[in-house]
């Protein structure tokens, strides 16, 4: 166990897996708060954008396309590659 937690890899594995959450949670906020915000009025005071209500084309077209962006943002400029072998070679992985 002692070898795992000096193991660089898990320590990446696991802020790589704290941003997915993030990620998650905040694509969940988005689309509650558009689509309750929103969509919580009766339907003949809705307003309209692309012949959709706003609170869905806000919270699922918008969402959608805003969550694509940010997932591609964060995978370039915040995760990076990680070796899977058992054993690094000698890459310094196992000395940070």
């Amino acid at each position: 166990m002692k070898e795992r937690q000096q193991d660089r890899r898990f320590r990446i594995a696991h802020r790589e897996a704290l941003i997915g959450v993030g990620l998650a949670v905040f694509n969940f906020i988005w689309w509650y708060g558009f689509a309750y915000g929103l969509g919580s009025k009766p339907p003949e005071e809705y307003s309209y954008v692309f012949g959709l209500p706003a609170w869905f084309f806000y919270s699922c077209v918008l969402g959608f396309v805003v969550m694509c962006i940010l997932v591609i943002v964060v995978v370039k400029f915040w995760f990076v590659e990680v070796p899977l072998d058992d054993e690094p070679e000698d890459e310094g992985w196992d000395e940070q």
